[in-house]
């Protein structure tokens, strides 16, 4: 079988591969003496059939004709220990086998292998002599290395699907098995590229083969039932997939590369050099497509497991990436992350219950903000997730509208690009938020699985967003005794400034030399007097955002005080008003403080060549406010995230950043609402909607009610 050129190697051969037969029959034979399970039963037969092939190795080294049993024997000893392995793999096999698991087509795939092999070894000479057939032995070596692959492969699957706490008495046994297939690649790849089997490399693998006998004798004492308790893991089945895969891969790579060289004439080495290294780096660009994973992840779901998750390493993942400390990240962003890598979602939208009950709009995550910025309180979809707590998959709701019974979509969802799920965030029964997530990379369909997934991730995403809010809210009172520290300094200041302008007042009339002038200025001062009380007042009234000195008062002149007050600054304010006799019930200054500082704040934003305008004008029971500008403006994620939080100023040390804070919470109190569109190098509207006075409206209802009941 081979030419020897060294009178040692036919001795090692023979001293190697006899240690193996006997070393092999010894351990046979001790675990005859043991209970007879049913994997033990497998390994027996590989184990006897190892030491028949390690006896006919020997011969053969010896001298002795016995080529075709060492042919048979060989294929004989790979099957058997592929079906051994396969056998001791027979939990996972029976979990997959209405899924058409690869696990479940092991042992009939490693039957065809064998035959095809025993075929490749003693079919040569019937074809040469009977067809003319010329016959190559590269085939046959090729079906050892498959061989070798299959037994590589299965180790590492066992290997990785035994629990953790089993893995230190099956762990040498593994060992043992992957050192006899790892040896098998190694010789017969070499055979693959030299066109022949090494006589030196031939003889060693008697001693390597005999050197895992100790392996198993460990494993035995360390496990006598030889159960490696398996457990199915997604991710291990994934890495499994790609170990195959690119094994696989590779192999046939290098034999098609091989017969380049082969066939390749002059050119041949280069050819095969090339084809190579295009071959490796098409591996890499498969290996670190987030897209094929994506595919391979829903593959595997679908045709291998039962469940389609792995509950603890999903949740493990799910807490990791809320908990993640990372400087600049915003925490609502990590709150849609965590939920929609659970699905492999590519981008999010989250909405939150506000003080209010409205649900506003509060972070986005790779996926564009829909126009709509609040969903009302009482929407048919805020009732439906309330009521059901169902995850809505937009893609059944059109096809299958029926499925979710009484829930009717806002329209804008439609508008929204890449929409697919809407998941509710409950908190005690209550529903706190709503995220819409996008489709993924790789089409996919939800289950029940995803549901329930979905829904328990939801229920701790609702509960960290309001820790979140309740956290904010502290950190905001906290700054608000700040600022009323701050007032009491603002206050007694000025206590001294209107004590001295009360003592001017006193003293000027002893002085009338010139009656209208002094009548004047103690009209001014007395009016300063006023208001700087009046100011004191508000500041004094810790936190409190509608005064109590409350009056119904012309919106007319209102606006008009507010020109005036604005006309000392450029551009200089235009005012629109179509407001007839209509008025207001509120405190008339701090209704003319809040209009002033919007005015103040679009003349600060707008260049002196600018328009600031006014308009106001009656609609529906309402009055509305727009103050309008082509200033700077401002981003949709400042305004969202920024513009109407207490202390937060773009102007440095010139603002405190409570006007705007306390302008909507003055409209709110009214019964109002304040809105804002805005555009970066366009400009900004302020739009503000208050209720108008209705008692006349009222009187008058009162007296028709009272004629027509006479």
């Amino acid at each position: 079988m081979f030419d020897y050129n060294d009178n040692a190697v036919p001795l090692m051969g023979v001293l190697g591969y006899g240690t193996g037969a006997v070393l092999y029959a010894v351990f046979g034979l001790w675990l005859l003496t043991t209970a007879r399970s049913a994997p033990k039963r497998w390994l027996l037969l590989a184990i006897f059939v190892m030491s028949a092939w390690s006896t006919t190795a020997a011969m053969l080294a010896w001298g002795v004709s016995v080529t075709a049993a060492y042919v048979f024997l060989e294929i004989c000893r790979s099957l058997f220990w592929l079906l051994a392995l396969i056998r001791l793999l027979r939990p996972l096999i029976y979990t997959q086998r209405r899924h058409g698991g690869v696990l479940g087509i092991a042992r009939p795939m490693a039957y065809l292998l064998s035959a095809a092999l025993v075929g490749v070894q003693f079919a040569p000479v019937v074809l040469r002599e009977t067809f003319g057939i010329l016959f190559t032995a590269d085939l046959t070596i090729f079906g050892h290395l498959g061989l070798a692959v299959g037994g590589l492969v299965l180790v590492e699957q066992l290997f990785r699907n035994t629990r953790p706490e089993h893995r230190w008495g099956t762990k040498f046994f593994y060992l043992g098995i992957g050192v006899l297939f790892a040896f098998d690649f190694f010789l017969y790849a070499d055979a693959l590229l030299f066109r022949q089997l090494d006589a030196q490399m031939w003889a060693a693998r008697g001693f390597v083969d005999a050197m895992a006998v100790p392996l198993f004798a460990v494993a035995a004492l360390r496990n006598p039932d030889w159960s490696p308790n398996l457990f199915v893991s997604h991710r291990m089945a994934l890495h499994t997939a790609s170990v195959l895969g690119a094994g696989v891969y590779l192999l046939v790579m290098a034999g098609v590369a091989y017969y380049i060289r082969l066939y390749g004439g002059t050119w041949g080495t280069a050819v095969q050099l090339v084809f190579m290294a295009g071959a490796v780096i098409l591996l890499a660009a498969m290996v670190f497509s987030g897209q094929l994973r994506a595919y391979t992840k829903v593959f595997l779901s679908k045709h291998f497991f039962h469940y389609k998750y792995d509950y603890r390493e999903e949740w493990l993942k799910f807490i990791g990436t809320l908990s993640t400390n990372e400087p600049g990240d915003d925490l609502r962003e990590r709150a849609i992350r965590a939920l929609a890598e659970l699905v492999d979602s590519t981008g999010g939208v989250l909405w939150a219950r506000n003080e209010r009950g409205d649900f506003a709009l509060i972070s986005s995550w790779h996926m564009s903000a829909p126009t709509i910025q609040v969903e009302h309180a009482g929407s048919p979809l805020l009732r439906f997730l309330e009521r059901r707590q169902w995850v809505v998959e937009l893609d059944e709701y059109a096809s299958a509208p029926d499925v979710y019974a009484e829930l009717q979509l806002p329209g804008w969802i439609n508008d929204v690009p890449r929409a697919w799920l809407i998941v509710p965030l409950m908190q005690l029964d209550r529903l706190q938020g709503l995220a819409l997530l996008a489709r993924p990379s790789a089409s996919r369909s939800i289950n029940w699985e995803d549901r329930d997934l979905l829904k328990t991730a939801g229920r701790q995403v609702a509960s960290y967003i309001a820790l979140l809010d309740t956290t904010e809210a502290l950190m905001d009172a906290r700054q608000f005794e700040a600022f009323n520290r701050l007032s009491a300094f603002v206050v007694h200041d000025l206590k001294n400034v209107a004590a001295q302008l009360s003592l001017v007042v006193k003293n000027a009339e002893r002085h009338r030399q010139n009656p209208a002038f002094i009548d004047d200025a103690i009209k001014t001062v007395a009016n300063a007097t006023a208001r700087m009380n009046r100011m004191l007042a508000q500041l004094a009234n810790k936190g409190s955002t509608l005064p109590a000195e409350q009056r119904v008062f012309p919106v007319a002149e209102a606006l008009k005080e507010v020109m005036e007050i604005s006309a000392g600054r450029v551009p200089v304010p235009v005012l629109s008003a179509r407001v007839g006799e209509s008025s207001v019930f509120a405190n008339r200054d701090k209704f003319v403080a809040v209009l002033c500082h919007l005015v103040r704040n679009a003349q600060e934003a707008t260049p002196a060549d600018g328009v600031v305008e006014v308009n106001a004008h009656v609609e529906a029971g309402t009055l509305m406010v727009e103050i309008r500008d082509t200033g700077c403006g401002m981003d949709e994620r400042f305004i969202r995230e920024s513009l109407f939080k207490p202390f937060q100023t773009t102007k440095g040390n010139a603002g405190m950043g409570v006007g705007v804070y306390e302008t909507r919470e003055f409209v709110h109190a009214l019964g109002g609402e304040i809105m804002v569109e805005s555009a970066v190098g366009v400009g900004t509207t302020f739009s503000i909607r208050v209720p108008l006075h209705r008692v006349a409206s009222i009187e008058v209802a009162a007296e028709e009610a009272l004629l027509c009941g006479n």
